[in-house]
């Protein structure tokens, strides 16, 4: 610190995370383009990637317009220096189910944060070789 004059550190990355979910849940597309690098890339499941912040705000401007109850609820989360993966589950998503049956799915969420901003966002369908990959514990 210098004469009173304090250098904001980047936030870590399972903060940067924590607040672009909450981003997501709150429909907040400021804030969600905020944490997001200028090469974002958004990978879906297999999907063809989404690269550039713009063309991800629009994405995620469409998406909360159409789904302006969906949330992300985090169950755990995995942290590897850069990279955080988040296992949780999703109600009032694209897939149009009643909230009950859409809670008892899950999946996870790679991320890749860099100075405190994400450089990527991924989905990941949830099966046990890939929570072992990522070092979630498998439950019995």
């Amino acid at each position: 610190m210098r004469q009173g004059i304090r250098v904001r550190q980047p936030m870590p990355p399972v903060a940067a995370v924590l607040s672009f979910i909450d981003g997501i849940n709150r429909g907040d597309i400021a804030h969600l383009a905020s944490l997001m690098t200028d090469d974002h890339r958004l990978q879906v499941f297999d999907e063809s990637p989404l690269d550039g912040k713009e063309r991800n705000i629009e994405a995620w401007r469409g998406y909360t317009s159409s789904f302006p109850t969906y949330v992300i609820y985090p169950h755990q989360f995995v942290v590897r220096k850069t990279e955080v993966i988040v296992l949780g589950h999703t109600t009032g998503s694209h897939l149009d189910l009643p909230d009950e049956q859409e809670s008892g799915q899950t999946l996870l969420w790679r991320a890749i944060v860099r100075d405190g901003r994400l450089s990527l966002w991924q989905l990941i369908a949830d099966m046990p070789a890939r929570r072992t990959e990522f070092g979630f514990a498998i439950e019995a």
